[in-house]
C-alpha cells in the first residue's frame, strides 16, 4: 500500500516539476519574442545603426542574430506570458501539495 502512495506522490512531484519547466520555457520564448519585437521597432524608428552599435557594445559575436525577426503578435506573446505564469503557479502548487502529503504520511507512520 505504501509503495502505491509513494509512486503516486513521486508522479505528482515529477508532473509538477515538468509543468514548472514547461511554463518556464513558454515564458522564456514569449519574452524573447517581445524583446525581438522591441528591437524591430527600434530598427524601424532609428535604423539599423543603433542595433549594430548596441551589438558591438555588448560584445556580441554574431551581429546578424541581434537583428529582429518578425514573429507572432504582441498580444499573443503577452497572453503566452500570462498563461505560462499561471501554469507555473499551478504546477508549483502540485509540488507543494505533494510535499505536504509526504510530510503527513511521514508524521502518520512515525
Amino acid at each position: 500500500m505504501s509503495s502505491i502512495i509513494g509512486n503516486n506522490i513521486n508522479s505528482a512531484i515529477v508532473s509538477g516539476m515538468s509543468g514548472i519547466q514547461n511554463a518556464y520555457e513558454g515564458m522564456t520564448q514569449a519574452s524573447v519574442n517581445l524583446a525581438q519585437r522591441a528591437a524591430q521597432t527600434s530598427v524601424e524608428l532609428n535604423g539599423t545603426g543603433d542595433v549594430l552599435a548596441n551589438a558591438s557594445l555588448n560584445s556580441l559575436s554574431n551581429v546578424r542574430n541581434t537583428l529582429p525577426q518578425n514573429v507572432g503578435s504582441v498580444t499573443d506573446d503577452l497572453i503566452s506570458l500570462q498563461i505560462n505564469s499561471k501554469n507555473a503557479l499551478a504546477s508549483a502548487k502540485v509540488v507543494d501539495t505533494a510535499f505536504d502529503t509526504v510530510g503527513t504520511i511521514i508524521d502518520t507512520l512515525t
